[in-house]
This record gives C-alpha cells, structure tokens and sequence, in this order.
C-alpha cells in the first residue's frame, strides 16, 4: 500500500543515493529510521561559521539516523546508534517557532535528508509564522531530485564536501559514488540560491557554505576538492568553510591516520591551497579539535507540550 508525506511515496524510499527501496511504514531504511520523525536536540547553537551563529545562536534542530554513516563520525549516538525521540510534524513545527522566539538567527536542519517531505510538511505548516531563513545542513549525499523539491524553501545551505575519491569514500563511508552525487547536489543548491546575502549585522540571509573536514593524511585530496570546487561554481558565489576539528573516536579505527589528530602542517598547507585558489569563507583554529564543540544529545526541546 501506498504512503505519501508530501506527495512523497515513503513505502519505498528513494530520498538519498542509497535507494535502499524500503517500505519505511514497514521497516527501516538504510538511514537506520522508519516513517517516524526522529530527533536528539533542538536548541541555540553557537559553534556554527559566524555568519550562521551570530551572536544568538543558529536554530538547531539534529534529527537521528543517517544514509552516509561514516566510519568517523563525531555524532555516531544519533547517527549510528539511533539515539532520538519520535516527533510529530506539528512537534517538528513548533520547535522551529519556540527557536526564533528564543532569538535564533535561522532554523537549522542538521542531517535531515532521509527527512525531506516531513521537513518541507512541517515547514509548510508555520510557515506563515516564521519570518528567519532556513538552513539545509548536511553530508552533501544527496540526489538533486530530494533538493529540487527543497526549491523555495531552504534559504542556506550548508552542505558537506566530503571526498573527491572514489576509493576514499568507499573505504570510510560505504559510498564510492559519494563524490558524484554530492558535486550534483552542491551545483543543484546554488543554482537555487545564487550568490550570498548578509543582512546589516553580517548575517547570512541566503546563499551556499560548502564545509569540507580535513582528514589526517589525506590534504592532497582536500587540496584537490578545492581546486574542483573552484572549477564548478563562480568564486565569488559561494562560500568555503574549511574544518580542522577532527577528533578520532575513542574506539581504535582500522586505519591509522584516523586515529590521530590533523598536524599544523597538513591544515595550513589546505589553508593556502585555498588563498591561492582564491576562495573565501572561513577556517578554523586547531584547537576546534576537541569533544567540548560537539553539542550534548539530551532531547532538549523535544520535550512533550
């Protein structure tokens, strides 16, 4: 039988590259969810690129599972493990309201592809109500059919440029088709939204920040996302955000570079990759690479009416 959130059939499920086909009325997907909403934290959060922050605070609301799963996720308890709470779409539309009340510079949806139809519902729902941009914050894996349908409603988007390798992405994500689907998506989202615009205090109102995590012992293939990046969009039309906060996991990792931290050298010599490409945006200081930065998963704001 058929099921639609949105117009969209959830009973078999194409919304990320994985098209894993499943009845999520029925069973899960491979984004480890069914056709419940579920989230871990809705709350202000301040450790996003200043123009996202502010001084207020982005509205962040992290949704649980994921399609990419990678090997060295820092959010593994709600990405992995499924930590969460089922909430409804009317809950997912209150918590947007309840977050520009308590001041927050946009709505911030972290990792919500498998996701999108609900999203797009609830956002429809107060839509009349909410007056501050929306951001789409993500792995990047996404096929640019879910992002089309996001066409005039995602002001932002913040997506992830993982790796440019086909190996790379098969080794520590499962998805050797990583890098196709997330240059489409990434062409796709400025297309929507074109070249950034601030508002008079520096804050972002509309516009593409592309993040890429550097990885120990792999800045050539950062080096080389920039360059491909520089090639795929007009520099001036979207921003770099460039993260050296990588913390290897508690639990030892098969591969040994991902179980240490980024040197001074491998950052900086991604940073004047950038400079000479030319690219603006934002980096970070070193020492980012610690656990304080990655937010407690305590169902904040999630809590029943």
């Amino acid at each position: 039988m058929q099921t639609f959130i949105n117009g969209y059939d959830i009973s078999c499920c194409t919304l990320c590259p994985r098209e894993c086909g499943k009845d999520r009325t029925m069973s899960y997907g491979t984004c480890g969810c069914d056709d419940k909403i579920r989230a871990a934290r809705s709350a202000l959060h301040h450790w996003e690129e200043p123009c996202i922050s502010g001084s207020n605070g982005s509205g962040t609301i992290f949704f649980s599972g994921c399609s990419l799963c990678c090997c060295f996720c820092q959010n593994k308890e709600i990405s992995h493990e499924g930590f969460g709470t089922e909430i409804s779409i009317e809950k997912l539309g209150a918590c947007m309201l309840d977050l520009q009340e308590q001041g927050a510079h946009n709505i911030n949806f972290v990792t919500g592809t498998h996701f999108t139809p609900w999203i797009i519902e609830a956002v429809k729902s107060v839509r009349d109500r909410l007056h501050i941009p929306l951001v789409w914050n993500s792995s990047g894996y996404e096929t640019v059919k879910t992002i089309r349908s996001l066409k005039g409603i995602i002001d932002i988007y913040l997506p992830d440029f993982k790796y440019l390798s086909e190996a790379i992405a098969k080794e520590y994500s499962w998805a050797p088709d990583y890098p196709k689907y997330a240059e489409a998506a990434i062409i796709e989202m400025h297309r929507q939204v074109g070249a950034p615009e601030f508002d008079e205090n520096g804050i972002m109102k509309k516009g593409l920040i592309v993040r890429h995590l550097i990885l120990p012992g792999h800045r050539h293939e950062s080096m080389a996302i920039l360059q491909r990046l520089s090639e795929m969009l007009p520099k001036d039309e979207f921003l770099i955000s460039l993260m050296g906060q990588y913390t290897p996991p508690e639990e030892k990792l098969p591969y040994k570079n991902l179980n240490r931290r980024l040197t001074s050298m491998e950052y900086e010599s991604v940073l004047k990759c950038a400079e000479k490409l030319g690219l603006n945006g934002f980096s970070q200081e070193l020492s980012s690479a610690q656990a304080y930065y990655t937010p407690e998963f305590d169902l904040e704001g999630l809590e029943n009416d």
